[in-house]
C-alpha cells in the first residue's frame, strides 16, 4: 500500500512539472556517489544485523594442535596412532583425517583436522582429548573448527566498551500488587500459550497476554515466579513482565527437551539427549546450567546417556530428571547427582566438586536433599544376600559428615519425603515376610530438629496393607496416608505432636472405603483433597482435617492434573490431550464449590504463577490471622460489590429474555393478522378466528373390535 501512495505522488509531480513518464528511461538515472536522497535498499535490513551468527556446517571438524613435527618417512605411524586415538570416540568419515604438510621441508606442520559423521561426536572428541598426553613433549590442544573464526575476530587493539545509557526494566514481582490479590496461571492448549488472572469474583479468566507458538513443547515457571520459560529448536528463553511478557535472555543449547530451575532462579539446567552415529552406542547427553540473568554457561556436562542412567526415575533415554538435585534452600549453594557408588556434590561458587571428590558410598541407590537444610538423605539397600542391612543415612554438607543413621532389615524397597520445613523425614520401608514371598509396609519417622534425631517406627493397623499415597501437611505436622485394597481403600490422618506428649506420632482418624488414590494438600495445610484420578474417573473430596469432616465431594470426569493455587483459596483440575474429549479445566473455591469451568481442544498445560515467601515473620502472619475481620473488610466491601454486580446482571438477563419473549409473541401475533384472509377463504368464507363462533359437539360412534366365533354344548348333545 505504502509503494502505490508513493508511485501516486511520483506520478502527481510529474503531471505538475509537465514531464512525460512514459518517454523517460528510469534506468538510465543514477543517483550521485554517496547519496540515496532518501530510498533505503531492499538489502539494508541485512547489512544492519551486527554481529549475526551463522552456521558454518563445519561443527562436525576439530582442530588437534602439538602433534609431533615429523618427516614423510614417519608419516604414516604417526596417522594410525592418531586414528586409533580418535576412532573410539566417535566414526571418522571416509579420508576425514588430513595432517597437511610444511611444502619447503616435506615435514608436517603439527597440527591435524579430523571430521566426524555427527557434531555431538566432535564436541566428545574435543572435550575427552584437550589435554590427552601423547609423550612428555606433546599434549593435545583440540579446538572445534567454529570457534577460529570467533578467534579471528578479535581485535589486535583494545578499545573500551562502550558504555550503554542506563534503561529501567520493569518491575518482574508487579503482578504481586494486584489490588484484588488475585493470582495468575498460564495455559497451553494448540499452538496458543495464554497467561490469566483467576478471577474468581466474576467466575471467569481475567486475560492478560496471549501468544501463538511462543513454545515447541512447553512451559514453565520458575519456582519464585519471576520468570516464564519457553523451549525452542535453538535452546530456551525466559520472559517477564507487567503486562507484555518481554523475554529478558535466551540460553543458547540446540535440540533442548529438558529444563529446570534451581529453588532461588538462580540457574537454569538444560538437557538434550542425541542419537548415536553407531546404533549400538548409548545416546549423546548434554546438559548446561545457565546463570538466568546473564545468560553465560557456569558448567556443562557431556558423555553417554549411561553415565547419566543411574538412579531416580523418569527423564528420558533412560537419564532420570531431574539429573541434579538442589540443595542448601533457596540460596542455590549445592547440587549433586547420583552416580555409581557416589553422591557428586557440587557448590555453586567454583561450580567444583566439594573437596574435589565425590561422596564415596557403596552400591548407593537413592538420595535426596532437605527442602531447607544442607542435608542429605540417602538409602543403600541390602548388600551380602542379607548380611549387610540395609540403611538410611543423614549426611551434612559441606563438611560431609553422618548426622544419624538407620539399619533397615528384610528390606526390599524405601522411599523418603522431606516435610516442606525440613522438620521431619518419612522413610516409607518395604519389607519382606519370613516366607519372602511378600512385602509389608511401615514407616521411619525422623524429628529431624530435634536433639539426636530420634526416629519412631509406625504401622498401620494392618500391616499389610498396601501404601497407594503419601503426603506432609505443608508447613504443618500432619500427614495422610492412603493404604488398602483398590477400589476402596481407607485414608488414615496422623500426628507427629499429642497433647500430652510432643515426642509420640499418634492416629488421629481413620477414613473407610474412599475412591481415592492420590493426595493434594493446601499450600497452608488445613485442607486435603481425596483424589481418584486414572481408574477412578476423577472423583474428588474436599476434606477438612482440622475439623476432620468432609466439605464436599464432587467429580471432575476423566481429570488428569490437580493444583492448589499458592494461597490454598482455590484449586484447578484440568483434563489434558492424555484423554481426547473434555479437555480443559475447572477452577473450584477450597471447600469443593465449581466457580468456572473453561473446556480447551487439545490441553496440554495448567500451572499456577508460583508466589515467593512472605517477608512477614510467623509472629505477624498468627497476629493477622487473629485479626483476620479487621484485614478482610476490605475484601468484604469488594465481594459485596462484585455480588451487587451480578445481581445486577442476572436481573438485566431476564429482562433481555422477557423482551426477546414480547418481541417474538408481537411477531407471530403480526403473521396471523397478515394470513387472516387466507385463514377465510380456506374455511369457505368463515371471517372469524374466535371460538366464539364454533359449537363443540359430541358424538358417539359404534365400532366393531373384534369377531370370535365360539362352539357351545348343549345338555342334549350331551345326552
Amino acid at each position: 500500500m505504502a509503494e502505490v501512495m508513493i508511485m501516486n505522488e511520483f506520478e502527481v509531480t510529474a503531471s505538475r512539472l509537465g514531464i512525460d513518464l512514459s518517454q523517460l528511461d528510469l534506468d538510465s538515472i543514477q543517483l550521485p556517489p554517496g547519496d540515496d536522497f532518501g530510498i533505503v535498499s531492499d538489502d539494508e535490513d541485512v547489512y544492519e544485523e551486527d554481529n549475526m551468527d551463522f552456521d558454518t556446517g563445519f561443527g562436525n571438524i576439530i582442530v588437534v594442535d602439538n602433534l609431533p613435527v615429523i618427516t614423510l618417512e614417519r608419516f604414516k605411524k604417526l596417522e594410525l596412532v592418531i586414528q586409533k586415538i580418535y576412532n573410539q570416540i566417535g566414526v571418522i568419515k571416509e579420508d576425514g583425517l588430513w595432517m597437511p604438510l610444511d611444502p619447503g621441508t616435506n615435514e608436517t606442520l603439527g597440527y591435524c583436522f579430523i571430521e566426524y559423521n555427527t557434531v555431538q561426536e566432535a564436541e566428545l572428541a574435543k572435550e575427552k582429548t584437550h589435554g590427552y598426553r601423547l609423550d612428555k613433549s606433546h599434549i593435545f590442544a583440540v579446538n572445534m573448527f567454529d570457534d577460529f573464526d570467533r578467534f579471528m575476530k578479535v581485535p589486535h587493539q583494545w578499545a573500551p566498551p562502550e558504555v550503554m545509557p542506563y534503561v529501567p526494566g520493569e518491575n518482574l514481582q508487579e503482578w504481586l500488587t494486584d489490588e484484588k490479590a488475585r493470582d495468575q496461571f498460564v495455559i497451553h492448549a494448540g499452538s496458543d500459550t495464554e497467561v490469566l488472572w483467576n478471577d474468581a469474583r466474576h467466575l471467569k479468566p481475567d486475560p492478560v497476554y496471549k501468544h501463538s507458538y511462543w513454545t515447541e513443547s512447553f512451559v514453565q515457571w520458575s519456582p519464585l515466579g519471576t520468570y516464564l520459560a519457553t523451549v525452542h529448536r535453538q535452546g530456551a528463553a525466559v520472559w517477564g513482565g507487567a503486562t507484555t511478557f518481554n523475554r529478558l535472555m535466551r540460553y543458547a543449547h540446540p535440540q533442548v527437551k529438558l529444563i529446570d530451575f534451581s529453588p532461588g532462579e538462580k540457574y537454569l539446567v538444560t538437557y538434550s539427549g542425541h542419537e548415536p552415529s553407531k546404533p549400538r552406542d548409548a545416546n549423546r547427553v548434554v546438559i548446561n546450567i545457565f546463570d538466568v540473568r546473564t545468560g553465560k554457561v557456569m558448567r556443562d556436562f557431556k558423555g553417554n546417556a549411561d553415565d547419566f542412567a543411574i538412579g531416580g526415575a523418569g527423564g528420558v533415554t533412560g537419564v532420570p530428571w531431574p539429573i541434579f538435585r538442589w540443595g542448601g534452600g533457596r540460596e542455590d549453594k549445592y547440587f549433586a547427582r547420583l552416580g555409581k557408588n557416589m553422591i557428586s556434590v557440587y557448590e555453586t561458587e567454583t561450580f567444583s566438586l566439594i573437596d574435589k571428590k565425590s561422596l564415596k558410598v557403596e552400591n548407593v541407590l537413592d538420595f535426596s536433599w532437605s527442602p531447607t537444610d544442607p542435608i542429605i538423605a540417602l538409602f543403600v539397600p541390602e548388600l551380602g544376600g542379607g548380611n549387610q542391612p540395609a540403611r538410611v543415612s543423614l549426611v551434612q554438607i559441606p563438611s560431609k559428615e553422618e548426622l544419624r543413621q538407620k539399619n533397615l532389615f528384610s528390606v526390599s524397597d524405601c522411599k523418603m519425603y522431606w516435610q516442606s520445613n525440613g522438620d521431619y523425614l518419612a522413610v516409607k520401608v518395604d519389607r519382606y515376610t519370613k516366607t519372602k514371598k511378600s512385602t509389608y509396609s511401615g514407616f521411619e519417622l525422623f524429628r529431624i530438629k530435634e536433639r539426636d534425631i530420634p526416629i519412631e517406627v509406625l504401622e498401620l493397623d494392618n500391616k499389610n496393607d498396601k501404601i497407594i499415597a503419601f503426603a506432609w501437611e505443608p508447613k504443618g505436622h500432619r500427614f495422610a496416608v492412603i493404604h488398602g485394597d483398590s477400589p476402596r481403600p481407607d485414608v488414615s490422618f496422623y500426628s507427629m505432636r499429642t497433647a500430652h506428649n510432643t515426642g509420640r506420632v499418634s492416629k488421629l482418624a481413620t477414613l473407610k472405603g474412599k475412591q481415592a488414590n492420590a493426595l493434594f494438600w493446601s499450600p497452608d495445610g488445613h485442607f486435603v483433597i481425596l483424589a481418584g484420578l486414572r481408574g477412578f474417573n476423577g472423583q474428588l473430596e474436599f476434606y477438612n482435617v482440622d475439623d476432620l469432616e468432609p466439605m464436599a465431594t464432587t467429580e471432575h470426569f476423566m481429570a488428569t492434573d490437580i493444583e492448589w493455587d499458592p494461597t490454598g483459596r482455590y484449586v484447578a483440575t484440568a483434563v489434558t490431550s492424555v484423554h481426547e474429549m473434555e479437555n480443559g479445566f475447572n477452577i473450584w473455591s477450597f471447600n469443593g464449590k465449581l466457580l468456572y469451568r473453561i473446556l480447551k481442544d487439545n490441553f496440554f498445560q495448567f500451572l499456577w504463577r508460583p508466589r515467593p515467601p512472605s517477608f512477614l515473620s510467623p509472629e505477624k502472619e498468627e497476629e493477622i490471622a487473629k485479626n483476620l475481620k479487621k484485614y478482610s473488610k476490605k475484601y468484604e466491601a469488594g465481594d459485596q460489590d462484585v455480588s451487587m454486580l451480578l445481581s445486577e446482571q442476572d436481573r438485566e438477563k431476564r429482562r433481555m429474555l422477557n423482551d426477546e419473549w414480547d418481541k417474538w409473541v408481537s411477531k407471530w401475533k403480526h403473521l396471523h393478522e397478515e394470513d387472516k384472509l387466507e385463514r377465510q377463504k380456506l374455511r369457505d368464507g368463515e371471517a372469524s378466528d374466535e371460538g366464539e363462533e364454533y359449537e363443540d359437539k359430541e358424538v358417539q360412534v359404534e365400532e366393531v373390535l373384534e369377531i370370535s366365533e365360539e362352539i357351545v354344548s348343549s345338555e342334549y348333545e350331551q345326552e
